[in-house]
């Protein structure tokens, strides 16, 4: 097995401490590599999306970075059927989309969002 180096910010650090107790993980690389295997079949999943697709994109992120979000929202507007928009704790904030359209395009919103430092948490659920 290859050993990696990797910097964690020390609350996402603490964060994966307490999920590893909660869940009963023996160790940081368990719960690791637990994580990085749901996020690569996750991937594989959406990867193979084809055709026209429904489903809703769960976004959050801190309020201060609404004007990128609403930027999003307007620029892939053809698949974005409906929008809701809450407010949360924290100053954090939850979009919610109900998209519909070409698989493509859709891979092609969710990868922004997966991609933008201002964003904090990206789900997509198809039916």
């Amino acid at each position: 097995m290859t050993i990696i180096s990797m910097s964690l910010p020390d609350d996402l650090l603490q964060e994966i401490d307490q999920l590893q107790t909660a869940l009963g993980f023996t160790g940081r690389s368990e719960i690791i590599r637990a994580g990085l295997r749901s996020l690569l079949t996750e991937h594989k999943t959406q990867a193979h999306l084809k055709g026209k697709v429904e489903g809703v994109l769960l976004v959050t992120h801190k309020d201060q970075h609404s004007k990128e979000v609403s930027a999003l929202r307007h620029e892939y507007r053809d698949l974005i059927k409906t929008h809701f928009h809450t407010h949360l704790a924290n100053e954090h904030c939850l979009e919610t989309f109900m998209v519909q359209g070409d698989a493509t395009l859709i891979k092609k919103l969710l990868q922004k969002l997966q991609t933008s430092k201002k964003i904090d948490f990206v789900k997509l659920i198809v039916s």
